[in-house]
């Protein structure tokens, strides 16, 4: 294993170094929170069972924990794949700046598909290189990391980060809209190779369905998509696009009548206030014997009385720590929806 991989920066500096990210729902604000309700317990291995934007989980590895990821996802898996689970493997610039060149026979389902919806004719095919690509890399971490690069590239290159409309109305002028798609793959690549360290422990990274996952682990920190009747919380719808990339499209019916191309969102229990409250049931129940960690906000359902009184019938202690939160997601017409509380239930 190379000696440069084996951290000798705090937890709090390694931290620093997870790629920031604009993904919906991020908790990288709530971080220290999230600690601070963890730290009293002893504790050796995590589950993080919604683990989206892999924050969470990057910030449990960094104190030494050994980690098991898990998201509905499959690009919440790409992350995890190449920043949890892989503690030692990096893609080096040059294998990266081979991945946009054209070596023969394109994949071109992005050109067909997509094209004039989010990206130029150009971009499309540069995605479509750096895809055909990264289906010829053997190694899973590299592949990972390479995958990672590109949905991040992706997501750099929209506007607001989300493809839940078609064209360019909502650009900014920001610097990464103007930087071409080649320099947002490789900055991106080196960006998560600096972030890759190992933490002695055989971390998991898992893209399976919350609910029958199979995992134990002495915490679990849970992190659920919240249900809110003012909003919703389809990743799907938003992220689509970055997610077809990662799965690329298969078992996906891609709906054609749209004009984003979008395919149907996965089933998911969380999309109403009975789903969610069973959802929150089972899975309090299933994990009963473990610490439970759950991050949720002031906004959803079901409400904060309810959540203390479902979490109370599988453990004899629940705390909640209020922690005021502003959500950078929103319409800038109703800013006050943002201001939320975030709350961490803690169960032991």
């Amino acid at each position: 294993m190379s000696q440069h991989m084996i951290s000798n920066l705090s937890p709090e500096e390694q931290i620093k170094l997870f790629p920031a990210t604009r993904y919906m729902g991020s908790k990288s604000k709530l971080l220290e929170y999230i600690w601070q309700a963890s730290e009293p317990f002893d504790f050796d291995t995590v589950l993080d069972l919604f683990s989206g934007s892999g924050i969470v989980s990057y910030m449990y590895k960094s104190h030494g924990k050994r980690v098991i990821s898990n998201d509905y996802m499959a690009m919440g898996a790409v992350i995890t794949k190449a920043l949890i689970q892989n503690n030692s493997v990096i893609l080096p610039t040059e294998e990266a700046e081979e991945l946009i060149r054209c070596n023969g026979e394109i994949d071109t389902f992005v050109q067909d598909t997509f094209q004039g919806i989010y990206f130029s004719d150009e971009d499309n095919q540069f995605i479509d290189i750096v895809r055909t690509n990264i289906k010829k890399i053997d190694n899973e971490y590299k592949r990972a990391i390479a995958m990672e690069a590109l949905i991040r590239s992706c997501t750099k290159k929209r506007p607001r980060g989300i493809f839940t409309y078609v064209g360019d109305r909502y650009n900014d002028g920001r610097k990464d809209l103007t930087k071409s798609f080649e320099e947002q793959f490789l900055d991106a690549v080196n960006l998560i190779n600096n972030a890759v360290f190992t933490n002695r422990k055989k971390n998991r990274s898992c893209n399976e369905d919350s609910m029958q996952l199979k995992a134990k682990a002495d915490l679990v920190y849970i992190d659920p998509p919240y249900y809110t009747p003012k909003s919703d919380n389809e990743y799907v719808r938003r992220y689509h696009f970055v997610e077809g990339l990662a799965r690329d499209w298969e078992g996906v019916e891609i709906q054609e009548e749209t004009k984003t191309k979008k395919f149907k969102s996965y089933p998911t229990p969380f999309s109403t206030k009975d789903g969610a409250t069973n959802a929150f049931d089972k899975i309090f129940k299933k994990y009963s014997k473990s610490i439970l960690i759950v991050s949720y906000s002031s906004n959803s359902l079901p409400a904060m009385d309810e959540m203390i009184a479902l979490m109370e019938k599988y453990k004899d202690d629940v705390k909640v720590l209020p922690v005021d939160y502003k959500y950078s997601f929103g319409t800038r017409e109703n800013t006050t929806r943002n201001e939320v509380k975030e709350y961490i239930f803690v169960g032991c």
